[in-house]
């Protein structure tokens, strides 16, 4: 019999963001941001949300509604702080009320960074550096166009210092949106190398809720749950990536992985994601795709030290057979599969995969320094210094 954890702790739960989901969702966009605002800030990456059409349909709304739009356009993978800074100015000059984001998780992060500075006196990095919490934030809105991040009703935002290449996340729920428009079709242009690599950063955020020192059957249940979503339409698309139905699956789990419903009565371990931050910060790395790496290497580290929770994973989503063999063996079973996955979505499984420099081995000690500082890493197993380290060297291959 599996042990349980430690019993359910305490909890406040809030998720304010109102979902506007299905076909044809984002022509709802000025009708539901008039409620908000008739004056605000547009924040979206490249152009290929103008070579979609997307951009004109969004405009085209917000027009008709006689809203007054500022844009800030050029959002990266891995936002950076510059944009943010730069972001909080124009809502200041313009006296916007109201960000709409359009895109997927930088989109978004930057507008929840540039919400949370707006009424700051001081730099919205102290935020990040732990300075400073926000008590006020002006409102934001998105429209996602990918599935991945789980920023469309997170309380989470990541940013990218490029003074020091210093990559940081901050929790307030004062983040969430107050509405996400999500249409399936949206991500129908996407390359399918995204596609697929948001699949390994959805699922991450159910691991690092699942794997936690404590347990409760709802949340268990609700992982396992989106994890067996996740995997059925992923499959599902490797077939069709056009199929509606299995991208709307695709889009609604990775909400519900990161919305922190999963997350009631437990800390999460986040230890992986900790650590995959760095390699962004330092190099640029797709941030899912680093992840993916990270989660096999983390789970390979620590699964000897908690199997009863690598054993539970492994029967509830991957259908290993109790019978299997030892608690070692299911356990072993569990993380092949999940290898196994990865490959079949094309997802890199060792650090070599990633484009890093030559050298970037180098940089191993600061990497573990600086996700351990004085203290250590993660909650289901606490990682010190030298198991980064360790960690690190298991992602080599």
């Amino acid at each position: 019999m599996v042990k349980r954890g430690v019993e359910v702790l305490n909890f406040e739960f809030q998720c304010k963001t109102e979902l506007i989901f299905g076909k044809k969702a984002e022509l709802k966009v000025g009708d539901e941001v008039k409620k908000y605002s008739k004056n605000i800030l547009l924040v979206y990456g490249g152009g290929s949300i103008k070579k979609t059409g997307l951009y004109e349909k969004i405009i085209n709304s917000l027009h008709k509604q006689n809203i007054k739009i500022t844009e800030l356009s050029g959002i990266k993978s891995n936002p950076e702080l510059g944009l943010v800074r730069t972001g909080i100015g124009l809502c200041r000059k313009n006296s916007i009320d109201f960000i709409l984001a359009v895109g997927g998780g930088s989109a978004i992060d930057t507008a929840k960074a540039i919400a949370m500075g707006f009424y700051y006196d001081g730099d919205v990095w102290d935020i990040y550096s732990g300075k400073y919490i926000p008590v006020s934030s002006l409102p934001i809105a998105t429209v996602l166009t990918i599935a991945a991040a789980g920023s469309e009703a997170s309380q989470s935002s990541v940013i990218t210092n490029e003074n020091g290449l210093i990559k940081k996340g901050f929790n307030c729920n004062l983040s969430r949106p107050v509405f996400s428009i999500l249409n399936p079709e949206l991500t129908f242009s996407l390359p399918d190398d995204l596609t697929f690599s948001g699949i390994a950063d959805m699922m991450s955020h159910v691991h690092e809720r699942f794997f936690s020192e404590e347990t409760n059957d709802i949340s268990d249940m609700m992982a396992f749950a989106i994890l067996r979503t996740i995997i059925k339409n992923a499959k599902m698309l490797k077939e069709n990536r056009k199929s509606y139905d299995s991208q709307a699956q695709i889009m609604l789990a990775g909400t519900f992985a990161h919305n922190d419903l999963v997350g009631i009565g437990r800390v999460g371990d986040y230890a992986t994601h900790k650590i995959e931050q760095e390699l962004s910060a330092l190099y640029g790395v797709n941030h899912a795709k680093g992840i993916a790496v990270m989660t096999l290497a983390w789970m390979d580290y620590v699964y000897k030290k908690r199997l009863d929770h690598f054993v539970k994973y492994a029967i509830n989503v991957w259908d290993v057979s109790k019978d299997f063999g030892t608690k070692e063996e299911i356990a072993k079973e569990g993380i092949a599969i999940l290898r196994k996955f990865f490959i079949f979505l094309g997802l890199p499984l060792l650090l070599n995969e990633l484009n890093l420099p030559n050298n970037y081995h180098e940089d191993f000690d600061k990497i573990a320094e600086r996700c351990t500082g004085k203290s250590t890493v993660g909650n289901l197993v606490k990682l010190n210094k030298n198991d980064v380290l360790n960690i690190l060297s298991i992602a080599l291959g």
